[in-house]
């Protein structure tokens, strides 16, 4: 059952926080935040997803806040530290706000980088992480597939535990899959399973070995844990730059995998300058825990009124394409 809008708005609050560093583009990151019977639960598609595509970070966020939870398995989440598309001297600060953590995920194939950029960073990374430490790259789906093989190639020499999104679409994903065997490099799915109308395409197309699951993008824990159960593939539960409420929607989401075998990328709080919550999600001894999180910086933290104006509106398109289905 979806929730009337009036319900949606009486405890709708849109916040606006900043980034240390720049992510995806993006200097600060929106979302709103709305508390339901179960508790506090979070709706914040990146502004340049359409409503349709919205939708589903709308029924996620109803999932969470007016259905709880699963079954947890688990009472914590060990996580990954992501590091941006930072100068190469600013690679160890980034890394020591993860403390604890033992795996990196780098971001790379960014336009306004070459591949020496990125093999600088993951060369860094790799020396302050040290031989044990696990590296995996995501390229947002930015190359195509003779530039991922060179890259690939040229990465492969510190030791990646996996390749995230290297090219956009499913039978790339699958070429690049076949291309680079030699290498031993496994290919995991981000983009291709949470921006597709059919999420299960790249496990039926041999496309991927790692699926990477967001709750958000793909309607709520629950669906997310069909298509896990039905792709039969490992999965890596991350997050899209959520707030700690969102964060709490992705460590419940992996607290319900049966196999949960790589580190989450659920640290990302500790990409935000701020947060709704004096009690932030962030890393301690590279893990975070599974509970529910509740505001207490939202009006420190509140969005411009015309932001507002803007997140509500699309709150209402998006309950609008829910309750027509």
């Amino acid at each position: 059952m979806i929730p009337a809008l009036d319900e949606l708005l009486g405890s709708a609050h849109v916040v606006s926080l900043k980034l240390f560093d720049r992510f995806r583009g993006l200097d600060s990151r929106e979302a709103l935040l709305l508390e339901g019977p179960e508790g506090w639960t979070e709706f914040s598609p990146f502004v340049e997803y359409d409503d349709a595509e919205a939708a589903n970070w709308l029924r996620a966020a109803i999932d969470f806040g007016w259905q709880g939870t699963p079954h947890a398995l688990r009472t914590s989440i060990p996580v990954n530290a992501t590091v941006p598309a930072v100068p190469v001297a600013k690679v160890a600060e980034v890394l020591a706000r993860f403390p604890g953590c033992r795996t990196a995920k780098v971001k790379v194939a960014s336009p306004d980088q070459t591949l020496a950029d990125d093999v600088a960073r993951v060369a860094e990374v790799r020396r302050v992480l040290g031989p044990e430490g696990r590296i995996r790259i995501d390229a947002n789906g930015l190359w195509n597939v003779d530039e991922a093989e060179h890259a690939i190639h040229a990465l492969g020499a510190f030791d990646l535990e996996y390749v995230e999104q290297p090219c956009m679409t499913v039978p790339e994903l699958a070429e690049i899959r076949h291309r680079t065997t030699y290498l031993s490099v496994p290919i995991a799915a981000d983009e291709s399973v949470r921006k597709s109308g059919d999420p299960l395409a790249v496990a039926r197309a041999g496309a991927a070995d790692i699926l990477v699951i967001k709750a958000q993008p793909l309607g709520g824990i629950r669906a997310a844990l069909s298509i896990i159960g039905q792709t039969g593939l490992p999965v890596v539960v991350s997050s899209a730059l959520d707030t700690s409420i969102g964060l709490s929607m992705g460590a419940h989401l992996a607290a319900s995998v049966p196999g949960l075998y790589f580190d989450c990328g659920l640290g990302t709080a500790s990409l935000l300058a701020e947060d709704v919550t004096s009690e932030p999600l962030l890393p301690i001894n590279g893990a975070i825990p599974v509970r529910r999180v509740v505001p207490d910086l939202l009006e420190q933290h509140a969005a411009s009124p015309e932001r507002r104006d803007w997140w509500l509106a699309r709150l209402a398109r998006t309950h609008a394409l829910l309750a027509a289905e």
